[in-house]
C-alpha cells in the first residue's frame, strides 16, 4: 500500500544552499537534500485503486507556473521542537493550489487535513532537540538569503512508512501550464 503526498520539488541548487546549513543541532537527523520539498497534501496509505484515481485526478488542476520563495528558518513544535524548517512564503498562487487539492481529495473520499497549510521545506527531524539548542541553532542559522525559483509541476510522491524523511519517489508530475 503506497503512501503518497502531493508536493512541490526544490531545485537542486536551491536544496544545496539549504543542505549547507545542516549541522551543529544535537539530536536533530538531517533530510537528505534530494528529499527537499513543499508538501501541499499528505494522502496517506492508499490502496492500489485508489491511488490511480487519485493521480488520474490530479490532471484536471489547471493552474499557471508561480514563483516560489524560501526565505528563513523557524521551528515546529513549540517548547518541544520536533522540526527544523526553512519557511516558504504563502503567496496566493501556492494557497489556491493547495486548497484545489484539499477539494479534490475530499471530493474522493479522504478525511480533510486536520493541520493549517504552512508552507515549508523539513531540514531536519529532532530527537530529544532542547528548546534552547534550538533556539541557538536558529539565532546562528536561521537567517540566509531568501530564494526563489518557479514551480512549473507539481508531483505526486511516494514513501515508504517510515518515521519520514525519504527516500521519496515521484510516482507522476502534474504540468502548471494554464
Amino acid at each position: 500500500m503506497p503512501r503518497l503526498f502531493a508536493g512541490l520539488e526544490i531545485p537542486a541548487e536551491i536544496g544545496q544552499s539549504l543542505s549547507n546549513l545542516r549541522g551543529g543541532l544535537p539530536g536533530a537527523r538531517w533530510i537528505d537534500p534530494e528529499n527537499y520539498h513543499v508538501t501541499l497534501r499528505f494522502i496517506g496509505d492508499i490502496d492500489g485503486m485508489s491511488a490511480n484515481e487519485i493521480a488520474s485526478m490530479l490532471f484536471r488542476i489547471n493552474r499557471k507556473p508561480f514563483e516560489v520563495k524560501v526565505q528563513g528558518l523557524q521551528s515546529f513544535g513549540g517548547k518541544k521542537p520536533r522540526a527544523v524548517v526553512a519557511s516558504v512564503e504563502p503567496s496566493r498562487p501556492l494557497i489556491e493550489l493547495q486548497a484545489e487539492l484539499e477539494r479534490l481529495m475530499q471530493r474522493l473520499g479522504l478525511d480533510p487535513e486536520g493541520r493549517k497549510f504552512i508552507p515549508h521545506v523539513t531540514l531536519a527531524r529532532l530527537h530529544d532537540a532542547s528548546s534552547q539548542d534550538v533556539a541557538d541553532y536558529l539565532s546562528v542559522r536561521g537567517y540566509f538569503p531568501s530564494r526563489t525559483f518557479m514551480a512549473s509541476r507539481f508531483v505526486l510522491f511516494s514513501s515508504r512508512a517510515s518515521t519520514g524523511g525519504g527516500p521519496y519517489v515521484v510516482e507522476d508530475s502534474y504540468a502548471l501550464s494554464a
